[in-house]
């Protein structure tokens, strides 16, 4: 039987990459959110195909999740996994592409833009990490994860304004994912106590967050209890080449509450001139 969220893998540095691949064009990489039981095909399995309808899309499993290495001897944090998104491009031989990250990808996305400009044309931030601020009561519920189904039900509850999506059925396919073979002790290992100093690795300065000069396009739900809205906000503020769209009646799964929506914007604002 095959399993839709395994497709292909590639060697990236001293790690495997699991990743998703779609359509013709250019490159645009799918960056997923740090959620327990995430992968590429978890998070974008709604979006990716309506955009690959205009971009040669890649939906990678980072470093700890999904179906990529889970090793358990190196420092989890923006450093490792922008380099794997570096050693990825190269291996594929990308030169540069368009970036969708969510939430902690949107982060990595950022990271890609300040470390290695070069590498990136557009850059589009859904629900973002990236600037400072204080550690959510949602996001510390998030990266606190302990796998059960109960406790799975509660996270996907944080997660959607839209409670028809908060299912059983996906907190089965949740839950079953984030208690696959070493996940658990990779997640665990990620975003240790005191979780503000995770969320610090993951965030850039004003400064920095300024020099980038992308066309940018951010998107973030009104009612997101895991990422601030207010992040979006600072992020406009910031950047100079951005637009910012904010769902009302959404939470932080704007690609999944959203879905169509999003896609729309994102296969508009790529396309443009």
């Amino acid at each position: 039987m095959t399993r839709p969220e395994i497709q292909n893998n590639v060697k990236t540095g001293q790690f495997e990459t699991n990743y998703l691949e779609d359509g013709k064009g250019f490159p645009l990489i799918f960056i997923h959110g740090s959620g327990p039981g995430v992968s590429a095909y978890a998070n974008w399995r709604l979006v990716l195909p309506k955009v690959a309808e205009v971009a040669h899309c890649y939906g990678m499993d980072m470093i700890g999740f999904g179906y990529s290495s889970k090793p358990s001897n190196v420092k989890y944090g923006k450093e490792l996994w922008t380099k794997q998104i570096i050693d990825f491009m190269d291996e594929l031989n990308i030169e540069k592409a368009d970036f969708v990250g969510n939430s902690f990808g949107g982060s990595l996305a950022l990271s890609v833009a300040i470390n290695h400009p070069d590498r990136i044309r557009k850059l589009v931030m859904m629900g973002p990490m990236g600037v400072e601020f204080d550690l959510s009561y949602g996001l510390n519920e998030v990266w606190g994860y302990q796998p059960s189904v109960e406790n799975m039900k509660n996270l996907i509850d944080l997660f959607t304004f839209n409670k028809k999506y908060a299912t059983d059925e996906l907190a089965e396919i949740r839950y079953n994912a984030s208690i696959e073979e070493g996940f658990q002790e990779a997640f665990s290992s990620m975003f240790p106590h005191p979780r503000q100093s995770s969320v610090d690795d993951l965030s850039f300065t004003d400064e920095e967050i300024k020099k980038v000069k992308n066309k940018t396009l951010i998107v973030h739900g009104r009612e997101d209890k895991v990422i601030p809205v207010a992040n979006s906000y600072r992020l406009i503020n910031l950047l100079e080449n951005a637009e910012l769209h904010v769902f009302g009646g959404c939470g932080h799964w704007t690609q999944i509450e959203k879905a169509d929506e999003f896609a729309a914007l994102v296969k508009e604002f790529l396309t443009r001139d």
